[in-house]
């Protein structure tokens, strides 16, 4: 029974994290448009997630306690660029390309 709720708790947050970001990024796409996105609450989200992944892996914790994080970093890298583009600031990017992904 225990098993079962767990595994279930780890799956279901996985598909929750999986899906958290996609309407923010649907909806700038069909707005084709980054307001309303904060671009330094952005980056102090995903500076947060970067660190704590970072902090996750440097200890070997096992990957099914942190894995919603690459999932969310990944989303809002992607959210990242979509607010550069459309706020006509995507050579701007290209720091952030290069420094984030080093970081891990």
């Amino acid at each position: 029974m225990e098993a079962g709720l767990l595994w279930f708790c780890n799956w279901s947050t996985l598909g929750v994290c999986a899906a958290l970001k996609l309407p923010q990024i649907y909806a700038q796409l069909a707005a084709r448009s980054a307001r309303g996105i904060s671009l330094p609450s952005l980056l102090l989200e995903l500076v947060g997630f970067l660190i704590f992944f970072r902090y996750q892996c440097y200890y070997g914790n096992p990957l099914l306690t942190y894995l919603e994080y690459p999932i969310l970093i990944v989303q809002d890298i992607i959210l990242l660029l979509f607010v550069f583009h459309f706020n006509g600031n995507l050579r701007q990017a290209l720091p952030y390309a290069v420094v984030y992904p080093s970081s891990i």
